[in-house]
């Protein structure tokens, strides 16, 4: 690693600029995204009060997860994320169908967001969802956000932790002035009663795993960081708390302060109407886009590194690891990225776009999670974070995390998933043109 002026250059002659808590705030950028502010309606139907405990029930389901996946991040200091640490535990074949994966949930989601942006701007603006004006919105906001993450990596971090303070912000003034209306109340509100069952539970703890799901998008960018090896963890495990705590007091709130909260298409701006007002509910309709620019924020920053990382590797045309000479960003991915954003956003819904996430992303956290005894005895590197407790131990919460990852994934409606059988199948597409041109090479 070199050092130009004050900055400090990786040997793939990008910028470490993102620091220990600008890290975190990433991580929790690329979690809490859009499905927030309707999540807690759904949970609520499905297990009415005892969503609050699960909420909590996930965050623990996760914890497995993450500390799993903190161990092999603390072994890598470039970028590539999960790519990295599949190609690294069981190979190129896997490495690439990883890379694929994360890099369409990831493109995807943020045109679902992006398309959410819209909606909500609806609100303020009822011409907002016709045709012309929002090709404009799209194309400003994509744009402006590629502009940026164009100019320098700081530039990027910075916005998105603008992003992730103005959102945290919101959701936290609705825990707050909810917390304090329940609290003056001394009780909460009757409700309608739900009755839940086996599949009921099934179904919201699926959900809440995706809710605490995205981290995997700032993984990527471990070589931008300035400590990646120490950071990650220290990210994944502060976004965490973080996460489980907003999430927790948000779904208590709106158990408490609705009477049908299950049915309420806006759950939390009809819990700020209830305790804050008109004015309430405007804000949380505020909150609502910054939470979803915010979350493409992120994703503006993390995602391009995935195909910088595939063409570093070897394993994508090398166009895309280049590095602009002034600014030191992977230009040509995040132009790329940026215009595929576009694309899907304008030409998909909503639900098409979110679609792919389902199977994709507890797939690799269970191949990460697999990892951990693979890399442990690979000695390739030690890791900065390990787990407590010897071999035998480690086997256990390594193989715990898989069984989450894979009991879930068994109960997940596969019937809409073309897209992600299309992303598997050019990921294998990929692996056998840079399998073709290795023999070719010898």
């Amino acid at each position: 690693m070199s050092e130009t002026g004050q900055q400090k250059i990786s040997g793939e002659g990008l910028v470490r600029a993102i620091g220990r808590w600008s890290l975190a705030a990433l991580i929790v950028n690329c979690i809490i995204g859009s499905g927030v502010f309707g999540l807690p309606a759904v949970l609520a139907g499905l297990l009415g009060r005892d969503s609050v405990p699960a909420v909590l029930l996930a965050a623990a389901g996760m914890t497995v997860i993450m500390a799993c996946v903190a161990e092999v991040a603390s072994r890598f200091a470039e970028t590539g994320g999960p790519y990295l640490y599949a190609r690294e535990a069981f190979g190129r074949f896997m490495g690439i169908q990883v890379a694929w994966l994360v890099w369409f949930v990831r493109m995807t989601a943020s045109a679902a967001n992006a398309n959410l942006f819209v909606t909500y701007l609806g609100e303020f603006w009822a011409r907002a969802p016709q045709p012309i004006p929002k090709a404009l919105i799209l194309t400003l906001l994509i744009g402006v956000l590629a502009a940026i993450n164009f100019r320098g990596v700081r530039a990027g971090t910075h916005v998105s932790n603008a992003f992730t303070a103005a959102k945290v912000g919101a959701l936290g003034l609705v825990c707050v002035a909810g917390a304090f209306y329940l609290l003056a109340s001394h009780r909460m509100i009757p409700q309608v009663q739900v009755s839940t069952g086996a599949g009921a539970w099934e179904r919201a703890m699926v959900l809440l795993v995706f809710a605490y799901g995205g981290f995997e998008a700032a993984l990527v960018s471990a070589g931008e960081a300035k400590d990646p090896r120490r950071d990650m963890p220290f990210g994944l495990f502060t976004a965490l708390i973080t996460c489980a705590v907003i999430y927790a007091l948000i779904q208590w709130v709106v158990v408490g302060v609705l009477p049908d909260p299950g049915h309420s298409v806006r759950p939390l701006a009809d819990v700020a109407r209830i305790v804050m007002g008109h004015g309430g509910a405007a804000l949380i309709a505020a909150g609502a886009l910054f939470s979803t620019y915010g979350y493409l924020s992120g994703n503006m920053l993390a995602t391009p590194r995935v195909t910088f990382a595939l063409a570093e590797g070897g394993d994508f045309p090398s166009v895309f690891g280049i590095v602009h000479r002034r600014f030191r960003t992977p230009y040509v991915s995040i132009f790329v990225f940026a215009l595929l954003v576009w694309l899907f956003a304008w030409f998909g819904s909503f639900a098409g776009n979110a679609t792919l996430s389902a199977g994709s992303r507890l797939f690799y956290y269970g191949v990460i999670c697999a990892a951990v005894p693979v890399l442990r005895r690979k000695k390739n590197t030690q890791a900065a974070f390990e787990l407590p407790g010897g071999t035998a131990t480690v086997f256990v919460i390594s193989g715990l995390g898989v069984l989450i990852c894979a009991g879930l994934l068994t109960r997940i409606e596969y019937n809409k998933s073309l897209i992600l059988v299309a992303a598997v199948a050019v990921a294998f597409l990929n692996w056998m043109a840079v399998r073709r041109r290795g023999n070719a090479g010898q």
